[in-house]
């Protein structure tokens, strides 16, 4: 079976993670993706290391599966005419340069849209194509800094602290993908294609959910509060004997089943604890005595009584014992594949499940040009063609 998007040609001129993870979602779920990189230096993250596996970066490894790699400077005369005859060919370009860079260069929207009308152009920027702050580059930490997520992270009594993963890198990968698919499927009923344009800054602020919807309602900027929710208790890490376990006491039925599996059926009687509304206004007098029931157990112990009694609940986990976790086996989230230079390496898998064309991890990430010379035959150049562009610097 083939993937949801099979017979799509993906044309990608991004680098890092924003575009990279976003092209990596479209050819998990069967699109083909070539990926356009400098000659001689190709993608940044190709040489953000340690570690290596072998020549190649773990970074790079880890969002550049399934693609073809085609060194390509189209700044070069030449090159122009190669990334001209690959738009003849695609069905989507991804790009995530700053706002303008690709209209210097000839292949900006308005001018990609009247030479390929069908073509679905995607843009993800710091800011957007447009605003006061277009012009500004995107990091993901300084995106995290404005776009309010550090400000609601870490200790109340501590400095605010960005996520250990690149998630607003990440999450404006994953809605350019939704705004891509969703303009492919308008593609179908108009025939014409459009412009997606997201801004990292959008897509973190689009994070803030609730606790934009509390601020809205209240006025007041939500504070740092830990691992503590801000309005369900408990909800939040408490101390076992060996390690940290996360308890999501969500409802006022899942209370009066936790305190007997505590062995604090007194809770539950407490007038002061009876309902989630009690329970947030003495907060200070609740959390004492969870933590000193709690810590006379272990992990694992607490974790068997939660379960047993339906309470949401899970260990404060590692890298290493999460990737270690059967589930995720069973569910193929970890997959092997062999690399021609890096030899055996492994990435995670498509969390996307499709019951009838389902996604699936084919291909290792490709060495830088690894396959210009095929796809170049495609277009039509033949073994002195491909010779001459590289002797000009254009490949």
């Amino acid at each position: 079976m083939s993937g949801p998007l099979a017979g799509i040609t993906v044309l990608d001129l991004t680098r890092v993670l924003s575009g990279p993870y976003c092209t990596m979602m479209l050819s998990d779920m069967g699109g083909r993706v070539i990926k356009v990189e400098h000659p001689g230096k190709g993608d940044d993250t190709r040489h953000w290391g340690p570690p290596f596996v072998g020549d190649q970066s773990a970074y790079f490894l880890s969002v550049n599966r399934n693609k073809e790699s085609v060194s390509l400077d189209f700044k070069h005369p030449q090159g122009r005419d190669v990334l001209e005859r690959l738009l003849g060919r695609a069905d989507v370009l991804v790009e995530n340069f700053k706002p303008g860079a690709l209209d210097r260069a000839g292949f900006g929207w308005d001018a990609v849209h009247r030479r390929h009308p069908r073509l679905v152009y995607a843009s993800i920027s710091g800011y957007g194509q447009w605003g006061p702050r277009r012009d500004e580059p995107g990091y993901d930490a300084v995106i995290q800094a404005e776009g309010g997520l550090m400000s609601v992270t870490g200790a109340g009594d501590g400095p605010p602290f960005r996520l250990g993963v690149a998630i607003s890198d990440i999450v404006a990968g994953m809605f350019a993908a939704q705004g891509v698919t969703s303009a492919l499927f308008a593609r179908e009923r108009t025939g014409w294609g459009q412009r997606v344009d997201v801004g990292m800054l959008d897509a973190t602020a689009a994070l803030l959910t609730y606790q934009a919807g509390n601020y809205f309602a209240t006025g007041q900027a939500p504070a740092r509060m830990g691992n503590r929710h801000p309005t369900i208790a408990p909800y939040e890490t408490l101390p076992t004997s060996d390690g940290e376990i996360v308890v999501a006491v969500g409802n006022d039925g899942l209370w009066q089943r936790f305190c007997p599996a505590i062995g604090r059926p007194d809770l539950a009687a407490d007038a002061r604890f009876r309902t989630n509304r009690d329970r947030m206004a003495h907060y200070d007098a609740l959390k004492p005595e969870l933590d000193r029931t709690l810590s006379g157990r272990t992990r694992a112990e607490w974790t068997a009584r939660f379960r047993a009694a339906s309470i949401p609940c899970g260990g404060v986990r590692d890298v290493p014992e999460v990737l270690a976790d059967p589930q995720l086996a069973e569910r193929e989230m970890i997959v092997s594949l062999s690399h021609p230079t890096a030899g055996p390496t492994r990435v995670m898998g498509t969390p996307i499940k499709l019951s009838g064309t389902p996604a699936s991890v084919r291909t290792p990430p490709p060495t830088l040009g690894q396959h210009t010379s095929a796809v170049l035959r495609e277009l039509g150049y033949d073994r002195e063609m491909i010779e001459d562009l590289k002797a000009a610097g254009a490949i």
